[in-house]
């Protein structure tokens, strides 16, 4: 079949481009030989557009392209928007109980989100498990992992390409993982963008909105558990370092990290009109140390308590592996048990990170289960849902919570100045 990576589908390219170009040779009319050498563009173009995507191995079938690019999950999903009060949101979702496949697969749902410190606004994504719509858990208030993909990519990239939803869905089946909401939060604001999950010297304050404010606009409206302990952080590729710096970074607000072939130094960052390419730290090197998973474990006291990691990398990419391996070593002084999982004959690709998913799954959920199973007090989830937004006291002066731009500032004052060894 002529699907996307079959090699029948790269001979009829071939054989289309040969053929267009015998047409060039063989036409005595010149207009028939401009014809048909702009028509072999196409197939040669698509030649190259099919060897990238089979060596990254990204789309597998015609069904997922068009669900990629036609964005047929936000179309088929509800929609809410973030300025929306918490009654209608809940109102919606009613909505969605109604129907007797959510009870049975979970729900798929696209919010638009809105940070007030950040100014950011963005799609997410978020999978309700099917026990989200049982009346036997109206009370529970579910662990939540937070998924970031790699660059280029799109919060739909996890359920259109990576098929995370059908994997955790299956494993729920069989009893491999514990029930947990998936929020997918488009980590860049567009495929032409890279800003690694961070706050911008002067630029976009990527790591408030995805940290702070996404988390905290689902701990208000959704029965999701405050960002600690219950709250997962993974991703692949960008995603992966991403993932690593954020749990260090913010070590308070995730219980377990999820390194899929990540990298755990920063590097370019991209965005603007037109678009830049430039170090975010370059005149920041305290900051880039805080931001620098390999100097950031380093620099924290062996007695500091971080989240809980699991590695993963393709087997083949020596890279990926180097630097996992390297990243395991620092911290097994204080996790001995952390593990790292190879993806036997994998690489930088999507085949990897769909092997590796589901043994991530199968070992953070129980631990983010067990810390929401422990229960949290109303007034905590109210708490953790308002951090860091400025509040105006009636009758009282103006009180302003320090914000995480400030917060790593200060952090990173604290700790001691890189040595050349410790740059990037």
């Amino acid at each position: 079949m002529l699907e996307p990576q079959s090699t029948a589908l790269f001979i009829v390219l071939m054989v289309a481009f040969c053929g267009l170009l015998a047409w060039v040779a063989l036409s005595r009319q010149a207009v028939f030989r401009v014809l048909a050498a702009s028509l072999a563009f196409l197939p040669a173009m698509l030649f190259g557009v099919a060897a990238v995507n089979k060596y990254y191995d990204y789309y597998q079938t015609w069904g997922a392209i068009a669900a990629d690019f036609g964005a047929q999950s936000a179309t088929a999903a509800p929609s809410v928007t973030s300025d929306l009060p918490s009654r209608k949101v809940n109102a919606i979702l009613s909505q969605v109980t109604k129907a007797a496949a959510a009870g049975r697969q979970g729900e798929t749902v696209r919010f638009t989100v809105t940070g007030r410190g950040s100014h950011i606004t963005r799609a997410v994504y978020v999978y309700l498990p099917p026990q989200y719509f049982l009346p036997r858990y109206r009370a529970y208030r579910f662990p939540a992992i937070e998924l970031i993909t790699g660059q280029p990519g799109e919060p739909q990239d996890w359920i259109n390409v990576a098929r995370i939803t059908q994997t955790f869905h299956t494993l729920l089946g069989d009893g491999a993982v514990k029930p947990a909401v998936l929020i997918m939060p488009d980590a860049n604001g567009g495929r032409q963008f890279s800003l690694q999950c961070l706050n911008i010297p002067r630029g976009p304050q990527d790591a408030r909105f995805l940290v702070r404010e996404v988390p905290g606009y689902f701990a208000r409206t959704l029965r999701v558990q405050p960002p600690g302990p219950a709250w997962g952080v993974a991703g692949y590729s960008e995603g992966g370092y991403c993932a690593a710096n954020i749990a260090l970074v913010y070590r308070r607000d995730y219980g377990a990290a999820g390194v899929l072939s990540g990298y755990f130094k920063p590097g370019q960052v991209r965005f603007g009109n037109p678009v830049r390419h430039f170090y975010p730290f370059h005149k920041y090197k305290r900051l880039r140390l805080l931001n620098t998973p390999l100097d950031r474990i380093r620099a924290l006291p062996v007695s500091a308590s971080i989240p809980r990691f699991w590695l993963g990398a393709g087997s083949l990419d020596t890279l990926d592996v180097r630097g996992a391996r390297m990243f395991q070593r620092l911290l097994v002084a204080r996790q001995p048990g952390v593990q790292l999982r190879l993806a036997p004959g994998g690489g930088h690709t999507m085949t990897t990170w769909r092997a590796l998913i589901p043994p991530m799954l199968e070992w953070m959920t129980p631990r983010l289960a067990r810390a929401a199973s422990a229960g949290v007090p109303a007034k905590a989830v109210r708490q953790a849902s308002s951090r860091h937004l400025r509040v105006s006291p009636v009758g009282a002066g103006r009180q302003v919570t320090a914000s995480p731009a400030a917060q790593q500032r200060r952090a990173a004052r604290r700790l001691p100045a890189p040595s050349p060894s410790a740059s990037p």
